[in-house]
């Protein structure tokens, strides 16, 4: 009997969860799905599947952040990462963090069941749509033309909820720390980011791919 790959789903628009769940079901045990990353945290720890597929913007955690604090702890689970976002930069940031492939969300559905097996294999994989013809090692190989992140997790993740639009009491409660420590490294990351307003921080998080544009 053919042992099906157990896949855990996260993606913050429900239709698109379904239509993913539908798809994969046939070949694969979808074992959950998670609208947010904060929810993922929880059901991968809890879970523990073969394959998370997961799309880079989230709400409350994004989905590079999630793989960066999931891959320590889950070092066996496969990442394929299933997203709008194009950048190249990102594909190559996403791969560095330990995901094993990269797939666009216009790509076709045989490329994501090929990108999973190739996952599970051991291998790695970037969608064509990206890499436009590059071998995908000398793609991974290039050097990224964005700059590279100057802030520590904790920021991010205060970034993140802030540039959502969150207050800092909201942003403290889900973090399970103070307001006062919020407003710290609020005031701390402009100043190693050199910005002197709010909107300059939010137009960071946006360009370093926290959040949507």
């Amino acid at each position: 009997m053919k042992v099906r790959p157990r896949i855990l789903l996260a993606d913050d628009h429900t239709m698109l969860l379904e239509a993913f769940q539908r798809l994969l079901t046939p070949e694969c045990e979808v074992v959950g799905t998670v609208g947010d990353g904060r929810a993922l945290l929880d059901a991968a720890r809890r879970l523990k599947p073969d394959v998370i597929v997961v799309d880079v913007s989230m709400p409350l955690l994004n989905g590079m952040d999630a793989c960066r604090q999931l891959k320590p702890k889950l070092p066996a689970t496969k990442w394929v990462f299933l997203t709008v976002n194009a950048d190249p930069d990102v594909a190559t940031e996403a791969i560095r963090l330990g995901a094993s492939a990269y797939l666009l969300k216009s790509s076709a559905a045989a490329e994501l069941f090929s990108a999973i097996q190739k996952a599970l294999a051991g291998g790695q994989y970037v969608t064509p749509l990206i890499t436009k013809g590059v071998p995908l090692t000398s793609f991974l190989g290039r050097t990224p033309q964005a700059q590279g992140d100057k802030l520590t997790a904790r920021q991010r993740e205060v970034l993140q909820l802030l540039a959502e639009g969150r207050l800092m009491k909201e942003v403290a409660d889900i973090l399970g720390v103070t307001a006062r420590t919020v407003a710290f490294h609020k005031y701390a990351m402009m100043q190693e980011l050199g910005v002197k307003t709010s909107a300059e921080l939010v137009q960071y998080a946006v360009k370093q791919g926290l959040v949507g544009p």
